[in-house]
């Protein structure tokens, strides 16, 4: 697995940005998280050895701008470039996840068409209200590869209206960090068996800090949130989705 963060820091836009992870970390740092800028990795897919070999090899997952969002505003004119970098590079997969999936048409390639084959799209929503907004847009763009993230999961949603052939993948976590929002394992079970209603490949990835499970609270340290995720045992894969 390769990280490929082109552009650095973010705004927040929606209620599952309050507790934000960039900005939690950055705050350590001393770092302002609202200022946009250009990394050093930007030009990071397309580097090569001495050797005029890539430096990321080929076949790999490319996880893409997890310290903002692929489609800032701030971003526009630097992801046209960032774009030339994904398509010469047709021998990875790229994957990014946005909160900003109505901007998507920004700045996007000529020949961009009904998608690029390497390029994976996850739509994250976190509650009713924006699964309402952003997943009718989701649905109806020219994308390939798509999956919906319901990260960080504050309230229940039913996914049912948008689960349909064209999304791969459902995935879903609790938040993390000090002031993490309680997550409830009763929203988790309802989008699983939204999913397997719906024939939709599922993965519950993380519990987040809080988990409450019936009427007790579990408090989960960072590290063990994807392990004890996985321990529930409630994914549902009818078919392999490699990411």
């Amino acid at each position: 697995m390769t990280k490929w963060n082109p552009w650095h820091g973010c705004h927040k836009i929606s209620d599952g940005c309050r507790n934000c992870y960039v900005y939690e970390i950055d705050e350590k740092f001393g770092k302002d998280s609202s200022i946009i800028t250009k990394t050093a990795d930007f030009s990071l897919p397309v580097k090569r050895t001495k050797e005029k070999v890539y430096k990321t090899t080929a076949d790999e997952i490319v996880w893409t701008c997890f310290s903002s969002d692929f489609l800032l505003e701030e971003a526009d004119e630097w992801r046209v470039k960032a774009w030339e970098m994904i398509k010469e590079r047709s021998d990875c997969t790229f994957l990014f996840i946005t909160k900003r999936i109505d901007r998507l048409t920004v700045s996007l390639p000529a020949d961009w068409g009904n998608g690029y084959d390497n390029v994976i799209i996850g739509c994250t929503c976190e509650n009713q209200d924006r699964a309402n907004y952003r997943l009718p847009i989701f649905l109806s763009l020219p994308i390939k590869h798509r999956f919906i993230a319901c990260e960080p999961l504050i309230g229940g949603i039913d996914l049912t209206p948008f689960l349909s052939e064209k999304i791969e993948k459902v995935v879903v976590g609790g938040e993390s960090g000090l002031g993490a929002r309680v997550c409830h394992y009763e929203w988790v079970l309802q989008i699983r068996d939204q999913c397997m209603s719906s024939g939709v490949p599922f993965t519950f990835r993380q519990t987040g800090a809080k988990l409450k499970i019936e009427k007790k609270i579990y408090k989960i340290k960072r590290k063990f949130q994807l392990s004890q995720a996985q321990k529930a045992k409630i994914d549902f894969l009818p078919e392999a989705v490699t990411y």
